[in-house]
């Protein structure tokens, strides 16, 4: 199967997979309330009515303040076990202890035993959460179901009876003799049943609502703001809507609606690349980055909305225009950017200001990285981001309320915090370009500083063949201008070109300073091996290097299938009645594919024929560029690119433009006599 059809088909599937995955994301309808207001901010729809008559619910504060009013009578239930006095008095009389004392005083401690029991001893821990329940009275039900309210102060504890006992019989060593903290348990028990039912009926006894509004009421029309009344009855309004059953049917329509504009979407994204871009749709990667960095976007904030009480904003929606501006270009950047905006839409109950902002920051973003030079405009884009999404929020708030109040200042923090996780572009890019084999326009104009790295071995170890690079590098770059093709990339391609040169220098004649070449001592095979090598060692270097596949492209393809003609020439006129293999004699290729490889190819070989003039003019310049050109149009070198007549035309303008520029005759300086 052809690779294109495949790239096409696995292009599609991924396109489908990534409308899966946000139509999975989308929030399911289970409410038939579909306003969305905030207290203190304008109302965004047309006027609303009751339809029919509607209870006004109480706010939480107001019915937390009533149940308390109405707990204050709360009295809980304690149970009374007669028993208890009973035990506590036999086992006290049959102690030791007991019985040393007088008859006197036996009958004084069992009366002040019977007065405590009377009253009720009731646990330290049940009377402590009494007195921090702030509950002043509780009800006693003896065996008889008969309750008695009692103060809560008049009960004892085991401690308060002891003490109580002690100041009774007013012997208190002979009390301690008898161990009384043995003997005195509660005779009282909470009745937690009777008691929380008693506490339940009177919060229930509290209305949850206070009025009414009427069928055909007005409520609030468009552009008001939600005051404090309004709002609770807009909330009155939603909960009566929630008790309703969202209809099962009715919650498959609305998602199926939702579903199908995603899907809309997301065909606009395919017809876009169909009809403007391609040769990217062409290529799976491409694709799959793209629809990868805006899942990701969109399931971040889906989260965020449905797990938390984040604002979205937090989401930093800036990465997908910030990273497809990098790799691809400003348009592309803009609308995948407003396409992953209009999806995350449906997370949202309005989105006015939502996309004002966003629109903002996806033009900004676009602007400001117009021509990215140095990863510091990565910040610098990031500070233009947050000041965009704060001038538009607050117009946009100023705009609907009227009022300073409406703007929720919180929003700035998340701008802030949004701005931040911008910066994670920097370790995005670097991903990209390993995991993705991209190569951004900050890792091109990194590989064009000559002072450090490959460039500058390469201008130690081959000064001529790097002088050589850099001419055709203004060549090729001055004609890609012209025909609009990627500059920089042309630029650095020609920069690296001829790095292979660097294994061997003293075989090419611009890096041969005595007149001596090694080349003559070679029969023309050998000597044509040598030369066509050039091409694999630059491989081999580029590889070692780790330069980026696009590069590599320029050194394997910078010559094509094309003749080493000198020496092919010379073998030929030297063996006119033999057969000559010609393949001895040729480059490997590929041919170049791209504008910028191809405009390299032309400009290295009119560069380098144009050292070989010996008469230099506008004239013999212009007749060398047609020439060059037009024998690797005639041997077929430039079928596969792009190019097209007219902008070979304008190619062959620009190279003879330039070199005219380069080969300029300067005027002599006089001589000074004496």
């Amino acid at each position: 199967m052809n690779k294109n059809i495949i790239n096409r088909i696995v292009s599609v599937a991924v396109f489908v997979l990534f409308a899966a995955v946000v139509s999975y994301m989308l929030p399911r309808r289970t409410s038939n309330f579909a306003y969305y207001f905030e207290k203190g901010k304008p109302w965004n729809y047309d006027l609303l009515t009751a339809e029919r008559d509607i209870p006004i619910y109480k706010t939480e504060k107001e019915l937390q303040s009533e149940r308390e009013q109405v707990l204050e009578t709360y009295t809980p239930f304690f149970n009374v076990n007669v028993s208890v006095r009973d035990s506590v008095l036999r086992q006290l009389g049959e102690s030791e202890n007991m019985q040393r004392l007088s008859q006197r005083e036996q009958e004084m401690v069992t009366e002040a035993i019977r007065g405590v029991y009377s009253t009720g001893v009731i646990s330290a821990s049940d009377y402590e959460r009494l007195r921090k329940e702030g509950i002043k009275k509780v009800k006693l039900v003896n065996t008889k179901h008969v309750a008695q309210d009692v103060q809560t102060e008049a009960l004892y504890t085991p401690k308060s009876a002891y003490a109580m006992v002690a100041e009774s019989v007013k012997r208190e060593s002979k009390v301690k003799n008898l161990d009384l903290n043995t003997y005195l348990v509660p005779n009282l028990s909470y009745d937690e049943v009777r008691s929380e039912k008693l506490r339940n009926d009177l919060s229930a006894s509290v209305s949850l609502t206070r009025g009414m509004v009427q069928k055909g009421e007005r409520i609030i029309d468009r552009g008001e703001i939600v005051t404090d009344e309004t709002f609770q009855i807009l909330s009155s309004l939603r909960i009566e809507a929630d008790k309703q059953t969202v209809d099962e049917k009715q919650s498959w329509l609305s998602f199926a609606g939702m579903v199908l504009l995603c899907c809309i979407l997301t065909g606009m994204m395919y017809m876009y690349l169909f009809f403007f871009r391609r040769k990217w749709l062409e290529q799976s990667r491409n694709v799959i980055f793209m629809c990868l960095l805006m899942a990701m976007i969109f399931v971040c904030a889906a989260l965020v909305v449905r797990f938390t009480d984040i604002s979205v904003y937090i989401v930093p929606f800036a990465i997908v225009p910030m990273m497809l501006r990098v790799f691809y270009d400003s348009r592309t950047a803009f609308f995948f950017h407003l396409i992953t905006c209009l999806l995350t839409t449906m997370l949202l109950p309005t989105a006015f200001t939502f996309v004002m902002i966003q629109v903002a920051v996806g033009l900004v973003t676009v602007v400001s990285l117009k021509d990215v030079s140095v990863r510091a405009q990565l910040v610098t884009t990031s500070a233009y981001i947050f000041l965009a999404q704060t001038v538009v929020y607050t117009a946009c708030m100023l705009a609907t309320t009227g009022v300073v109040r409406g703007i929720d200042w919180q929003i700035y923090i998340y701008f802030f915090a949004n701005t931040l996780l911008l910066l994670l572009v920097y370790g995005l890019i670097y991903i990209a370009e390993r995991g993705f084999g991209f190569t951004s326009a900050l890792t091109l104009v990194e590989l064009t500083n000559v002072n450090s790295g490959l460039l500058l071995e390469f201008a130690q170890r081959a000064p001529g063949s790097f002088q050589h690079s850099l001419q055709v590098s203004n060549l090729a770059t001055e004609a890609a201008k012209r025909i609009n093709a990627n500059v920089l990339l042309v630029r650095v391609g020609a920069l690296y070109h001829d790095i292979g040169k660097m294994s061997n220098p003293e075989y090419f004649t611009e890096n041969q300073s005595d007149g001596v070449n090694p080349l003559d001592s070679m029969s023309e095979q050998e000597a044509a091996r040598v030369i066509i090598g050039h091409v694999s060692e630059g491989m081999r270097l580029a590889a070692k290097r780790h330069l980026p596949s696009v590069i590599t492209n320029f050194i394997a393809c910078h010559h094509g299938t094309s003749k080493v003609r000198y020496f092919y020439n010379k073998y030929v006129n030297a063996h006119p009645e033999e057969e000559v293999d010609v393949t001895l004699f040729m480059y490997p290729g590929p041919k170049p594919q791209t504008k910028e490889t191809g405009l390299l190819m032309m400009a290295d070989a009119v560069e380098a024929r144009s050292r070989s003039l010996t008469n230099v003019t506008d004239e013999s310049l212009k007749q060398m560029v047609e020439q060059m050109v037009s024998a690797q149009i005639a041997d077929g070198l430039l079928s596969e690119t792009p190019l097209s007549l007219k902008d070979i035309e304008v190619v062959k303008q620009v190279f003879t433009d330039c070199l005219a520029t380069m080969y300029h005759h300067r005027i002599a300086y006089p001589e000074l006599k004496k």
